[in-house]
């Protein structure tokens, strides 16, 4: 284990030298970072009532346990679909009603969040906002578990910072996601980085997610970091799945088929229990 004194971290609330045993984080009977690997998936949008209720149906006849789905979306261009807002919301909430399934959807910006935490069970930091230092505290001041992506130019370390500051501000339910990295590579969207998972369950007692489909923007080749994601010691993943992927509103292309979705499923039973774990 890193053997920097707690005292020196700007990370210290988070390090494993304040807390040596893993926390898990529970969401409507789902425990995250224990022994079962959690995923959760679903549409990068929420297009309409029909496509987020059968997608939650599909989800939930699988063994993944959580439904993602995005109501407010950042988008590179002002042009693109950029969600439904409290609409969306609602669709989820309602799906979730029928499922059971607990939801994971984004929050933007502060004056959001007593929005979205009326209707989701965990709120989501996009990679985007991982240093929109308001937008911490104010999911911190919550009782929401949090889900904090890594910003695609950040560093391990200023993640471990980003999670102090919602620990800082009163809430210690935040998982880390491990997103990809932007680097000279344009082969994929970004660069998943593979390594930050082993180092930041040394670093950190917080869970560990992982997002293969924003990492490499193709769903060709999301199940194999997916896979990989699990074998280095990830607690959960986060994929994107659409029932028709060539319909998508945003994020087709890197959205996993029923039928494809099914099979890393398959597979990831397998490492998980090759690894000691379930699924």
């Amino acid at each position: 284990m890193n053997s920097i004194s707690s005292s020196s971290l700007d990370y210290r609330r988070v390090s494993r030298h304040f807390q040596r045993e893993n926390t898990i984080i529970e969401t409507r009977g789902i425990a995250i970072g224990g022994h079962k690997i959690v995923v959760m998936a679903g549409p990068c949008s929420v297009e309409s009532f029909c496509q987020i209720n059968e997608l939650a149906l599909f989800i939930k006849s699988t063994k993944a346990c959580i439904l993602r789905g995005g109501a407010f979306k950042p988008r590179s261009s002002p042009y693109s679909f950029r969600g439904l807002g409290e609409e969306g919301l609602k669709m989820l909430a309602h799906a979730r009603e029928m499922t059971g399934l607990p939801i994971v959807t984004e929050v933007m910006s502060p004056d959001q969040v007593s929005l979205v935490a009326d209707y989701s069970d965990i709120l989501q930091i996009g990679t985007r906002n991982m240093q929109n230092f308001p937008l911490l505290c104010a999911v911190g001041r919550t009782q929401k578990p949090i889900l904090l992506k890594r910003g695609m130019g950040n560093t391990i370390k200023e993640l471990l910072m980003a999670a102090e500051y919602i620990v800082d501000a009163g809430n210690n339910q935040v998982m880390l996601c491990e997103r990809g990295i932007r680097t000279f590579e344009t082969m994929t969207r970004h660069t998943f980085d593979i390594n930050a998972i082993p180092v930041l369950k040394d670093l950190t007692h917080l869970p560990i997610i992982a997002d293969p489909s924003h990492a490499i923007g193709n769903a060709q080749y999301v199940p194999s970091i997916a896979r990989a994601a699990i074998a280095a010691g990830a607690d959960g993943i986060i994929v994107e799945v659409h029932m028709n992927p060539s319909l998508a509103l945003s994020d087709g292309e890197q959205s996993l088929a029923p039928e494809a979705f099914c099979i890393l499923m398959h597979d990831i039973e397998k490492i998980a229990h090759a690894t000691g774990r379930s699924l």
